[in-house]
Parts: structure tokens; sequence; C-alpha cells
């Protein structure tokens, strides 16, 4: 007689809000006393239901622990291979009153069909084995609402991190055990956290990315696949440009998808400031454009003329921001004009419009919020104070208040320079001067330093004859020994922390120092020398 081929299960019905239990769990509470005769020992219930018809398959959804004690059994094959079409994951057989014992013909039919047959005895009621599989469910369903509230927590704290995006997809792949990694449309690997699954997988993995990537009408939102065991999802982000995240795992576990849901959510709104490789390039060539192009060029882009502040920013630790992490920085600082450094520096620019400061110093109050500048800049306190009184010769008018210092916050993770407000045609400058105040602030170990603008009695010069006497006095110098004067000034003299931001050994700050010296015939000990320097060197 020739075996009976396989019938091929339906589609499944959406299954029981509850994560399905495994067989084995079942069969382990010993009070139910089952015991499995026949077919595999993997299976997964998702239902209990109970018929004692010949033929249950209209009334099964796909999943069920079947319970019968065979009043209407007559051809065990067939009765088993309606079964397994139906989708079934496993057959409870009740022994008396009706059968004595399982019958060997459905014992034979389970394990051809790959059905496990649970023999029930006779003191273990159908509705005890249906109120135990609810418990187990409930278990599980509370197990599985603890993890995803755990994950969340982690997900959200890694979102906090001065570097998110990979920070969240290390703590995703630490949740699921497992490979999460953010790709392009094009399937380049943006970050990576976990194992790396084998080559063939990663390559699957790779095309299933480009599946829900792709921005067309009708792609799919996520998509699931199975490659030599190893379990891969991708979903695609939110924002249209093109972003996906993938996952491999060795096991799927009930609750992954919600936890995989949170992390979509999050990096999709982490990665929008600098979504896709062609967002991220126009983010960064308009910023360098405003950086070198002249103002009449770059006013039809901006639709204002000002002021502006430039923004220098490195990571604290010395890595490298990638587009991702510089895009979340101008987030945080409330602009999306951001450069990540993609010609191979580390120091992430940011253009700040008047809006964005404007907005911060009203959410630090007014005053309040200048004072505390104040307090960031060097000989702060008092002498801040002292600076921002402009004393007139004969009780004349005011003159114009110079643009205030902006409020930039502190970001975690990050130094950061700021120049003062700046109008187009001074981007230049204010680049140059934010480059300065990094430099400054890496050197006195400060999280942010802020260029002041200048004010006070140098404000009452006429800017014009203060250039033309700072040019005067500095000709003898050449750019870099002009350049290490103004840093060791703004230091206070100290040779380690001018070398520290010059990136230059200490000696070498000396020798430029004694050069200066000489070609300017001067003694850099006198206070009177130095003040007279620095308000040259500040016209530049």
């Amino acid at each position: 007689m020739d075996e009976p081929s396989m019938p091929t299960p339906p589609a499944h019905s959406p299954g029981p809000p509850a994560p399905p239990i495994p067989l084995a769990e079942l069969l382990a509470s010993k009070d139910l006393g089952l015991r499995r005769i026949a077919g595999p020992a993997d299976a997964d219930l998702l239902w209990v239901h109970t018929s004692e018809m010949a033929d249950p398959y209209p009334y099964l959804l796909g999943g069920e622990l079947l319970l019968s004690a065979g009043v209407l059994l007559t051809d065990p094959d067939h009765y088993v291979a309606r079964l397994v079409e139906a989708g079934a994951a496993a057959l409870g057989f009740g022994v008396r009153p009706v059968h004595e014992t399982v019958p060997e013909a459905l014992i034979e039919a389970c394990d051809r069909y790959g059905l496990p047959l649970l023999e029930v005895p006779p003191e273990t009621p159908f509705t005890t084995i249906a109120r135990a599989v609810w418990r187990l469910m409930a278990e599980a369903r509370h197990r599985e609402l603890r993890r995803v509230t755990r994950a969340q927590q982690a997900l959200a704290t890694a979102a906090a991190r001065p570097d998110p995006v990979p920070a969240v997809l290390h703590q995703l792949a630490a949740q699921l055990s497992g490979r999460a990694v953010l790709l392009t449309g094009r399937g380049e690997e943006v970050h990576a956290a976990g194992r790396r699954p084998p080559p063939e997988a990663a390559a699957a993995l790779a095309r299933l990315a480009r599946v829900v990537a792709r921005e067309r009408p009708g792609s799919p939102a996520s998509a699931t696949d199975t490659h030599g065991g190893t379990h891969l999802a991708a979903y695609a982000l939110g924002g249209g440009e093109g972003l996906a995240l993938a996952l491999a795992t060795r096991r799927r576990e009930a609750g992954d998808h919600t936890v995989a849901g949170i992390a979509v959510v999050l990096l999709s709104l982490l990665a929008a400031p600098h979504q896709g490789a062609d967002a991220a390039d126009r983010s960064a060539a308009l910023v360098r454009l405003l950086l070198g192009a002249t103002p009449a060029e770059v006013a039809p882009l901006l639709g204002s003329a000002g002021p502006w502040t430039v923004i220098h920013a490195r990571r604290s630790d010395g890595t490298t921001a990638d587009a991702l992490t510089a895009g979340a920085l101008g987030a945080s600082l409330g602009s999306a004009l951001v450069d990540a450094g993609r010609e191979g520096g580390d120091t992430v620019r940011v253009l700040l419009p008047s809006t964005a400061g404007e907005a911060t110093r009203e959410a630090g109050g007014g005053e309040a919020a200048a004072r505390r500048e104040a307090t960031l800049q060097p000989g702060g306190g008092e002498a801040a104070a002292r600076r921002e009184v402009t004393p007139q010769p004969g009780g004349g008018e005011e003159p114009p208040t110079p643009p205030q210092a902006p409020t930039v916050p502190a970001q975690p993770g990050w130094t950061l320079g700021v120049s003062a407000p700046t109008p187009l045609a001074a981007l230049g400058s204010a680049d140059l001067r934010a480059a300065r105040a990094l430099a400054h602030a890496e050197a006195t170990r400060a999280p942010l330093t802020v260029d002041t603008p200048v004010t006070g009695l140098a404000a009452l010069i006429p800017p014009g004859q203060a250039a033309a006497h700072a040019r005067t006095l500095l000709a003898p110098l050449t750019p870099p020994l002009a350049e290490t004067l103004r840093c060791w000034l703004s230091l206070h003299g100290s040779w380690d922390r001018t070398a520290v931001a010059l990136a230059v050994h200490r000696n070498t700050v000396r020798q430029r120092i004694g050069r200066c010296a000489v070609l300017l015939g001067v003694d850099l000990n006198d206070m009177d020398v130095r003040t007279e320097l620095w308000f040259a060197l500040r016209q530049e």
C-alpha cells in the first residue's frame, strides 16, 4: 500500500492575543497525566477545542489541541488526514468509556501524518486540560508583557544617548539575541550591532531589506523569511527615504515583533533629520555653500539675512560621528542644516538660524539666560557682567547693542564651539571663530565654549580704525604664528592647553610664542602688551 501524501495545511487564521504554548509545557503538567504516544514532540498550541464529530475540519481554525473520545471514529486514517489538513496542532484522545485504549490504527495514522497524539487518562476531564492551557497562556502573556516593557525602557534609554542610532541597534540586538542592521535602499550598511549571521543569511537579509525599502506604491512595511535556521525580518522606516531595519535571529520568541516595532518607531524619529545618503549630502552641500559662498548667492536659499550661529562639534570620546548621529545633534540644537564631516574630518558643523536661537533664549528666560551665558566665557562672572556695560563719554546715546551670544545648551557626549550671531556676509569668519571656540573647549575640557562678540571699551573704537591698527601691529607675524599667539592669549598663557587646542607639541608652542616676541619686539609677560595684542587679534 502506498504511503499517503501529506496534505498541505491551509493558511491559519489570526492567532489569539496570547502567545502559543509549546506542547512540552502542557505535558510537563504532571497532574494532568497526559502522555504523548505518537507523532512529533514539538508543537505550538493556540486553542483547545472538543469535538466528537466524524469530520471536525469545517470547525477548526488551525493550531488547536483537539480533544475527542472517538465516539464517531470509524476511519482513523481519514480522520487524522482531515485534522492535519485543517492545521490542528495535536490530538488528545480520551480513553474510556468509548475506547478502553487508544486505537492502534489511530496511533499509526498520527505517526504517518506527523500529528502529535496524546493519551488522556479517564480521571482527567477535558475541561481541566482546557483550563490548564488557558492558565499557561495567561502566564506566557504576562511574561511577554514584562519582557516588552523592559525592552521598551531599555530602547528609550538608548535613544537618549549621545549616539542614539547605534545605541538603539545595540540594545535591540541584545534584546533579541541576534543581529540588528540599519540598511539603505541599496543594501548598504549604515549601522549594525550583534553577531554577524552566516554570509548566505546576511545576503538574504540584505535582499529582504531592499524589498521593504523600495519607494513605490504597494511596498510592504515589513517582511519575514527563514534561511538555514536563521529567522530574518525587515521593517521599513518612516520618512520615505529608503532606510530599513533588518534583523537576524536564531530563534523567534513571543514579543519579538512588538520589540522590533518599538525600535522601528524610535529609529524612524532619530533618522528623520538625515534620512538616506542623498538627503544627508544635500544638507551638507548647503552648509558648505553657505560657509563659502557670497551673500548674494546664498540669500535666495535662506529667505533671511540672519543672524546665524555657526556651531562646531566633536564627539567627547574621540570617535567620528556619522550622518545619522550628526543629524540627531542638529535636531537637538534645533536645526536641520548639518555637515557631518564627510570629507574625512571628525568635526560636525551646524548652522543655527536666528529663530532657533531666539526660541532657546526665550526658553532660558531673557536676562537670566544672558547671565548664565556669561558664565560660559573665559573670565566669566563679574568680568562678564562688566563687559555687558558700555560707558558713554559725555552721557551720549548708546551705540547699537551688538548681537547677544546665543544660548546653546551643552549636549551630552559632545564638545561644542559656538560663534556669535553673524550676518550672511560674515559666515566665513563665524566658521573660523566656531572652530577656535571648539579648540578652546577641548583644551579646557569644557563641554561648550562660545565666542562672544566684541563689547565694552573695545566696541567704542570704529571698526575700520581698529582693523587698520591690528593689521599694522600684527604685520610681522605669519598666519600660523598669529593663530598660535591668539590661542595662547585666550588660554591665559597655558603652554599645555594651547598645545592641545592646536594639536601640536608644547615645545612647538614655546618656540612659536618666542618667535612672536622677537618679531614684534615686545615683552609678552607685560599685561599691557598682552591686552593690546589681544585687542588686535580680536579684529580678525
